[in-house]
């Protein structure tokens, strides 16, 4: 069922920043399926548009964990330097995945992250 875009954009937004606020995710977890099963977007197309809706909400949220004292903001840039190698060549390769095959994989991941952090 797809519900009008009018309606489940701000819905999704604002969940989407309560999330990544709260639990420090949001883009994969929340976006991704909504905007596919909700809004009618391929799969594709919602790996790529949930990287470029979560970084102004990392953003926002980054500022108020560092204000808060709730950051290594050195931890932080070492990370993010593979993280940005890492996400282009994960980017690069997606092209290369079949939309079905790409929803597996995803959901594979995102089932053994639940699994991990029940544990």
């Amino acid at each position: 069922m797809r519900i009008a875009h009018g309606i489940m954009i701000p819905v999704v937004g604002i969940l989407t920043g309560v999330i990544n606020g709260l639990l420090g995710i949001g883009g994969g977890t929340i976006l991704i399926p909504a905007m596919v099963a909700l809004m009618g977007v391929s799969q594709h197309k919602a790996h790529g548009t949930s990287l470029a809706i979560i970084l102004p909400t990392a953003l926002v949220s980054s500022f108020v964990y560092r204000i808060n004292g709730s950051m290594d903001i050195y931890l932080a840039l070492q990370v993010a330097i593979g993280g940005m190698i890492g996400g282009y060549l994960g980017a690069r390769l997606m092209n290369y995945i079949p939309a079905a095959s790409l929803k597996k994989i995803f959901g594979a991941f995102i089932l053994a992250a639940g699994i991990r952090m029940v544990m």
